[in-house]
This record gives structure tokens, C-alpha cells and sequence, in this order.
């Protein structure tokens, strides 16, 4: 039997670690070539070997996505290496988190150029290959904290902009037979939710159990979770799902 993505070459940038990573695994495991870029080289590296010793066939860069000139390098190297390009997940992310009165310009500024300018860039950059070839799946990462979240008016922003972005591609490109959606993933077992407990000074699993109460289906989300919304989005069977925020949070959300 014919695997569901043979022949489709998938782009996840920040693929080394957590969702990214997942996502990653998820699409090799369902036979797609997998571009990865990452600015963790040591991470990059571990990620793609494993990934090669599961038989994937894997292109991966160190790179700054907040940089055109990298965006657009490592893109005409991912069409060179693998012919084509099929599907790009912006995953890439950071956070700093405070609260206003103390978020210093560079930690809204750092946030808005990895969440928004980077995935700019790349959808630039990937939709010239994707037009020429009259096809391609492209997906945001967002997040519920789109919908506002105490502490993060960086992030909530940066999120909220990326649906905005979404649609509006989903607008520009679906004549092409590109459609562009978004994942709003909720409490996600991540090292940066681990970072998150640090921050507020408590134990992980602590934070676990706080989320767990406010989540009607009664557990945290995996990365997993996450991988498994993205492959719908990209699935050639999705072709009219276009400009939709799907939000896996393990309940509804406004």
C-alpha cells in the first residue's frame, strides 16, 4: 500500500524539539520527505539522525527564519535536494512572558519577528515553488492564547496575527490549490510550558495538574496531538479546508 504522504515533501521549521518534532516524525512515519530547520544545532542534528535511522529521508539547516535572505536559501536548497515542496508548517516559536509594565521592547520584538516575520518569510518563500506547481498545505502554529492570556501580551499578539495572516493567504493562494490553515494548540506538554513552571515558580507537574482542571476532557495535550491536526491539514483529501483555526485544546474555546 501507497503511504499517505509518498512523495511529499514536508518543510517544519523549529522541527528539532517538542510539536515541531512530532509533527516531523508523524509525516516521515507516513512517508514524506522531511525538511527541518532549527537554530538548536545540537537538537537539529540528534532529530534528523534518528529520523534517517527510521529510514526518512531528511534535509536539515541551521537557520534564522527572521532572516530573508536564510529563508530563502534554505527553501531553493529544500526544492534542489528533493525536487519539490509541498507542504510548509510554520512551528517555530519562543516566548517571554511578563507582564506589561515590565515586557522590555526586545522581548516584543523578539516574539513578534520569530512568530510573525519568520513565518512571513517562509510563506513568501515557499508559495513561488507551490504557485509553479499548482499545489500545497501550509499551517500556523497559533495558539489559544490568541484569545488573550494573562502575562503573554507579546504572544496573545503574535498568535492573534498569525490567524490574521492565515486567512488572508488562504484568500490570495487557494486559486493555486494552496490552502493555508492554523492549529490553536491549548496546554501542550512542551519544554516550553516546562519553562512556563519555571517561570511562575512551580513544579511541571504541579502545572500539569492546575491545566488539568480547566480541561474538560480530563488530561494535557502531547505534541502528538498536535502532529495529528497537522496531518489532516495537509492530507490531499483536505483540499477544501482552507483558511480555518482548528483549536486542540481538549475543549471548546471562543
Amino acid at each position: 500500500m501507497t503511504a499517505r504522504f509518498d512523495g511529499r515533501v514536508a518543510f517544519v521549521t523549529g522541527g528539532s524539539r517538542g510539536i515541531g518534532k512530532a509533527i516531523a516524525e508523524q509525516f516521515a512515519a507516513a512517508g514524506a520527505k522531511v525538511a527541518l530547520v532549527d537554530i538548536d544545532e545540537e537538537s537539529l542534528s540528534t532529530c534528523a539522525h534518528q529520523l534517517r535511522e527510521q529510514g526518512c529521508e531528511v534535509y536539515a539547516q541551521v537557520a534564522d527564519i527572521t532572516d530573508g535572505d536564510q529563508v530563502a536559501q534554505v527553501t531553493k536548497e529544500i526544492v534542489t535536494t528533493f525536487g519539490s515542496l509541498d507542504i510548509l508548517v510554520n512551528n517555530a516559536g519562543i516566548t517571554r512572558d511578563n507582564l506589561l509594565f515590565k515586557m522590555s521592547d526586545q522581548d516584543w520584538e523578539s516574539v513578534m519577528n520569530v512568530h510573525l516575520k519568520g513565518s512571513f518569510l517562509t510563506c513568501r518563500a515557499v508559495q513561488t515553488y507551490m504557485v509553479e506547481q499548482k499545489y500545497g498545505r501550509i499551517i500556523n502554529l497559533s495558539s489559544t492564547s490568541a484569545l488573550g492570556n494573562r502575562g503573554q501580551a507579546n504572544y496573545s499578539t503574535a498568535k492573534a496575527g498569525l490567524q490574521g495572516l492565515t486567512k488572508t493567504l488562504a484568500i490570495e493562494l487557494g486559486r493555486f490549490g494552496i490552502t493555508v490553515n492554523a492549529i490553536a494548540p491549548g496546554f501542550i506538554e512542551t519544554d516550553m510550558t516546562k519553562a512556563t513552571a519555571a517561570r511562575l515558580g512551580i513544579s511541571f507537574s504541579d502545572l500539569i495538574a492546575a491545566s488539568i482542571t480547566t480541561i474538560p476532557v480530563g488530561r494535557s495535550g502531547k505534541p502528538a496531538d498536535i502532529a495529528h491536526a497537522a496531518l489532516f491539514f495537509a492530507d490531499e483529501h483536505s483540499s477544501f479546508v482552507n483558511g480555518q483555526v482548528l483549536y486542540v485544546a481538549g475543549g471548546p474555546k471562543d
